[in-house]
């Protein structure tokens, strides 16, 4: 019965060949969406993501926002009001604020500076993405950090030592980095000090503060103390406002809804050409499973033979899908465009290959379910 079995288990290659084309559109379509949008989800939480988060484990930011892109000034003594509160170990005021940049080519460009004190510089660079100068470096009075990636969206050369404009004062980049980028600009990391000057930014004010806490401390519990002892601002564990501010980036600019529709309706129509392609297929060898029942064959083992054919299409057409991929990610990597083939990205996308090659074969198991042997002689 097996041997049989295969033997009626053929291939019809023009139908084979349009499912697997068909399969290795939509996965390939949905994996550059979704990695993109994971990509973009990173630069709505730049400031949070590219900071050294090893200095802060909150931040307290004013309490009429949930966003860390958009910081409202706060008063410079909160730094030294929540070092007092039980179970913090230091604080560290930081500075976020928008700049015009001005090159030697004439170009001008928004860039986001980004202040906190040396030697930890809490809010960043991230060390690990230094790739010329070092951090101790934005202690110097005119020091300033650029970006790898900024030469080409900016399109200006940004070289170590190289002088230019920042509202309208000479700066030195003293540090480049490399994959620290910006939801729609630019960042150039600095100290406190040299942000306030750049920036004429108040010296009573702050737009964050970092919070160190001591060891074994809570950091729920100690959120709570400074949310219940302060007014006027708010407390965050870093990575829940990192979430907050894409949450409210994807909401209010419809990204999340666009993105969401693209992968959607590549699922299903996905799902129903790969489906009606395998009934036809199916409809075509009525004959062959109507031979296979009259045999003694159930309509359960018959099924089980279209979903291991349906079963192998995906995981041919998986392969196919995952390479292009990858030769997609290495091409655009180059551009600044940092997809991140991920373990949970990878299994997301086998998940939906299966679905829309196992399920749409659906629609021809329930036509064989039904087919009487006696039907097809």
């Amino acid at each position: 019965m097996i041997q049989t079995a295969f033997k009626f288990m053929k291939f019809d290659i023009p139908k084979s060949v349009g499912v697997l084309v068909g399969i290795v559109i939509s996965v390939f379509l949905i994996g550059q969406q979704l990695g993109t949008l994971n990509f973009l989800m990173r630069l709505m939480g730049g400031i949070i993501e590219n900071s050294n988060a090893q200095s802060t484990e909150i931040w307290v930011i004013d309490n009429t926002t949930n966003n860390v892109n958009v910081l409202t000034p706060i008063d410079q003594r909160f730094v030294q009001e929540i070092a007092s509160i039980q179970g913090v170990a230091y604080t560290e005021g930081m500075i976020t604020t928008p700049a015009t940049a001005t090159f030697d080519n004439g170009r001008t460009a928004s860039v986001t500076l980004v202040g906190s004190n040396g030697p930890l510089f809490p809010a960043g660079p991230l060390i690990s993405k230094i790739t010329e100068g070092d951090l101790q470096d934005l202690n110097q009075s005119d020091a300033v950090s650029a970006e790898f990636f900024s030469s080409k969206s900016l399109n200006v050369s940004l070289d170590l030592n190289q002088t230019f404009e920042l509202n309208g004062k000479t700066a030195v980049i003293k540090v480049m980095t490399k994959n620290i980028q910006g939801f729609g600009g630019e960042y150039m990391y600095s100290s406190i000090d040299n942000v306030r000057f750049y920036a004429d930014f108040p010296n009573s004010k702050v737009s964050a503060v970092g919070v160190k806490l001591v060891e074994g401390a809570n950091v729920e519990s100690v959120v709570n103390r400074i949310n219940s002892s302060f007014n006027g601002v708010k407390a965050w564990d870093k990575e829940d406002l990192k979430s907050s501010s894409i949450e409210e980036i994807l909401l209010t600019s419809n990204m999340g809804i666009s993105f969401g529709s693209l992968i959607v309706f590549a699922s299903i129509s996905g799902f129903f050409i790969i489906g009606l392609t395998l009934y036809s297929s199916a409809l075509d060898r009525m004959q062959d499973y109507g031979t296979l029942k009259a045999m003694g064959a159930t309509s359960g083992y018959v099924s089980r033979l279209i979903l291991t054919q349906a079963f192998l299409y995906a995981m041919i057409g998986f392969v196919f899908a995952l390479i292009l991929l990858i030769l997609f990610k290495n091409g655009v990597e180059n551009a600044g465009l940092i997809i991140n083939l991920s373990a949970e990205l990878i299994l997301t996308l086998l998940g939906i290959t299966l679905f829309i090659s196992v399920g749409g074969s659906l629609f021809a198991v329930r036509k064989i379910r039904k087919l009487e042997p006696a039907s097809v002689f």
